[in-house]
């Protein structure tokens, strides 16, 4: 059975898989600056009311897996998940500062989970020709 998250008015299943690389994917994400960031990510993501269901940081990008209430634009959950930690993060290790201009590219990777795939999708559409 589905676990729907129920808040006033709304019940969801909102969950997304992003991925996001430092600038020029310079390989910067190493010694304790990953800890660091996994700190960083879950303080923003009380704040933000976003619910991390899996976190992956890798030497050059990062793996996330949220939740959140669908009122909020993914794009502003993102935003505020990269910019908050690149403040942090180049605030308490001066040395991304002389590596890269900004922590973040500007672009991402997203896409939605289902608790179905595609072909279950075609095949309930295509049922419903004779219904």
């Amino acid at each position: 059975m589905i676990n729907y998250t129920r808040k006033k008015g709304i019940v969801y299943k909102n969950q997304f898989h992003i991925i996001f690389c430092p600038k020029y994917r310079r390989k910067v994400l190493i010694n304790g600056i990953d800890d660091r960031l996994k700190e960083v990510f879950l303080e923003i993501a009380k704040d933000e009311e976003i619910d991390i269901k899996a976190m992956e940081i890798m030497p050059d990008h990062v793996h996330l897996f949220i939740e959140f209430d669908p009122r909020k634009s993914l794009h502003s959950v993102i935003k505020a998940l990269k910019g908050k930690s690149s403040n942090i993060l180049r605030n308490e290790f001066p040395e991304l500062k002389s590596k890269i201009p900004s922590l973040w590219t500007r672009s991402y990777f997203v896409c939605s989970v289902g608790h179905i795939n595609e072909k279950v999708v075609e095949k309930y559409i295509e049922q419903q020709k004779g219904v």
